[in-house]
């Protein structure tokens, strides 16, 4: 593992900055290309390179960006991913270019990555510009597009079957509130709709545990700490949460009332992103092989531009528990 020590000398940054950022500390006052600085150091550093594939030969791909700069600060799943396409596609030799949904021009491509939410209207846009499409972290099939998605159901049984065997029965969840790009429509969150079918199965849903919130550190930091003013007398021993962004929010809340975590209330997080290493404690979260899912999408649109299927292609990853000091 990376030490903030390495994270800084790559950022070029000291290592109390890296620190505070790691940590989304709200006091500090750096700018947008600082932080990217340090969250792209602290990728780099836990980037696995996995095998190495010769030079194919050149093509253009237009990867479509759901986030902008900032917003991919805020929880840098997609962060992580955009490193892995774009890490792949210098490996093959391939041109990428990034463009936003708003900077769409007629420069013909071999093939289109659309990364993030989008709707109908906007897929169906992508679609007629290039049928070498591919969504990546969202399920167009039924819109009849080729998607490369996670394996939600996996890693919620996952989840629930790590928290009960440890005896967790009164089990929490924020489950994270998102739109389509230009915050059109908004969307279910799928994690949340399998943990409750799961937890009533079991007879073990209690509604009054689910927060939502949207996914961002801040936003989990209010959601916990609105949600422990109000049920102070009846916790949760555990929560789990949608991404490690909301969780270590949800820490800092627990913390800040005076629980311990886990002593008190146990916390998951979703997607191992880098920085789940370094706040206190340590996260235990879902990893999501964010890079290597980059490298899938290259991959992928690249078999999807030779092969010309006949219909669209789902690919589902699946995910691991990563066990650290936040859970007991």
């Amino acid at each position: 593992m990376a030490t903030i020590k390495d994270i800084a000398k790559l950022a070029g940054v000291s290592p109390a900055t890296v620190s505070r950022v790691l940590n989304y500390d709200p006091d500090l006052s750096v700018g947008i290309e600082t932080k990217q600085k340090i969250f792209e150091a602290a990728e780099e550093l836990s980037y696995t390179k996995h095998k190495k594939n010769t030079k194919t030969a050149k093509a253009k791909i237009l990867l479509i960006q759901w986030y902008d700069e900032a917003e991919e600060l805020e929880d840098i799943y997609y962060l992580s991913i955009r490193l892995g396409i774009e890490k792949k596609a210098e490996e093959l030799g391939l041109d990428l270019i990034k463009r936003s949904l708003e900077e769409l021009d007629s420069e013909p491509v071999d093939g289109i990555l659309a990364l993030g939410k989008f709707t109908k209207k906007q897929a169906d846009h992508l679609g007629k510009m290039n049928a070498n499409l591919l969504f990546v972290d969202f399920d167009a099939l039924d819109l009849g597009y080729n998607s490369l998605v996670i394996d939600f159901h996996q890693s919620i049984s996952c989840v629930l079957a790590y928290l009960i065997k440890h005896g967790h029965q009164e089990i929490g969840m924020i489950a994270g509130e998102e739109y389509t790009s230009g915050n059109q429509e908004q969307l279910e969150d799928k994690r949340l709709i399998i943990f409750k079918e799961m937890l009533a199965q079991k007879k073990l849903l209690n509604e009054t545990f689910i927060l939502k919130a949207p996914f961002k550190v801040a936003s989990g930091y209010d959601a916990m700490k609105n949600f422990l003013n109000q049920h102070s007398e009846s916790l949760p021993t555990a929560f789990f949460a949608s991404s490690d962004a909301l969780a270590v929010g949800a820490l800092k809340a627990i913390q800040e009332v005076g629980l311990k975590v886990p002593e008190d209330i146990s916390v998951i997080g979703f997607n191992d992103i880098s920085v789940s290493k370094y706040v206190s404690p340590p996260l235990t979260t879902i990893k999501v092989h964010t890079e290597w899912m980059g490298e899938l999408a290259i991959e992928t649109i690249l078999s999807i531009i030779h092969e010309q299927a006949p219909v669209a292609k789902k690919v589902t990853i699946a995910t691991e528990l990563i066990e650290r000091a936040s859970t007991k």
